[in-house]
């Protein structure tokens, strides 16, 4: 079977360069239509222009496809429902929201000052919560939506002076697992991207040999797979330089310590000889937490408990 989104009505945001770039072309190559979204900023969220969303569109009219272009700051509720409504009124309908607009002020823990915190969880974590709550009642109308949040390894395993980055990086795990389980009965997918690729961002950062592979177009596959009809939900996508891995988030199996034996130094002995890589847990809910760490004390004391 062939992937395409004939059809399908995308929205991406942060689409004038880099991977929001690639991916809207990409989208649009394979029959969707798009709305590029982009406030066009610099990449510390200062300024403003509508001329790299309408070049983008520009190019994608120019293979033959449909797009619009559109300069929501994905902070502003009243800025994102506006958007939102254009592609509703244009097309009737959104089944993709490709949330990737983004910037960077990374300083140190100890030099960063509360705004540019504020900033940055303000496009990256609150922009994604905006617009991914603006869609929802159409996905759900409509039975069908796919969700791509835009996360970053610098978040889930850490980045020196990124702080108010990796926080909202991270923060976009939880906010991924509960719109999966929330939008299952409506067949609404919400998937989670950790990419790494030369963009305006990283430029510089990373060696030569590197930025040769590390194009956003190298990623973008992956993406068309995550957003498309039988793509998975709750999939966290590790992709760079054509390369894609899965990222997982796993619990080792419980153990009891019973009265007697519940000692901070018990504990510490048996964590510094637990290997991580051995029994481990999926865990597919929070509940499922409660399973095995209660099942376990339940077990020791000889009985079972039905949740």
């Amino acid at each position: 079977m062939t992937i395409r989104f004939d059809g399908r009505v995308a929205i991406v945001t942060g689409a004038g360069n880099g991977l929001g770039r690639s991916h809207a072309l990409g989208l649009a190559a394979l029959g969707a239509k798009v709305v590029v979204n982009d406030l066009g900023s610099a990449t510390n969220g200062s300024g403003s222009s509508s001329a790299i969303a309408q070049a983008v569109v520009d190019e994608i009219v120019g293979n033959g496809g449909e797009a619009i272009a559109d300069g929501a700051d994905v902070a502003d509720e009243g800025q994102v429902a506006a958007m939102v409504a254009r592609a509703m009124d244009k097309w009737g309908r959104v089944d993709i929201l490709l949330n990737n607009a983004g910037i960077l002020r990374d300083k140190t823990f100890s030099k960063m000052d509360m705004e540019d915190y504020h900033k940055v969880m303000g496009v990256h974590m609150t922009g994604t919560v905006v617009c991914c709550k603006a869609v929802w009642p159409i996905m759900r109308e409509q039975n069908y939506g796919r969700i791509l949040l835009t996360s970053s390894t610098s978040g889930l395993y850490g980045n020196f002076g990124q702080s108010n980055y990796a926080v909202a990086k991270a923060g976009m795990l939880g906010l991924m697992n509960v719109l999966h389980l929330e939008g299952a009965k409506n067949d609404i997918r919400v998937t989670m991207l950790a990419p790494s690729a030369v963009t305006r961002m990283t430029e510089g950062l990373l060696p030569q040999e590197a930025e040769a592979l590390m194009r956003p177009e190298a990623i973008t596959p992956g993406v068309l797979y995550l957003v498309s009809e039988d793509g998975p939900s709750r999939f966290i996508l590790s992709a760079s330089a054509g390369s894609f891995a899965r990222i997982l988030l796993h619990e080792t199996r419980p153990a009891y310590f019973g009265d007697g034996e519940r000692t901070p130094d018990a504990i510490a002995a048996h964590f510094n000889s637990v290997d991580p890589h051995k029994d481990v847990l999926f865990m597919e809910n929070a509940f499922e937490q409660n399973k095995s760490l209660v099942g376990a004390a339940a077990e020791k004391h000889g009985f079972s408990v039905a949740f």
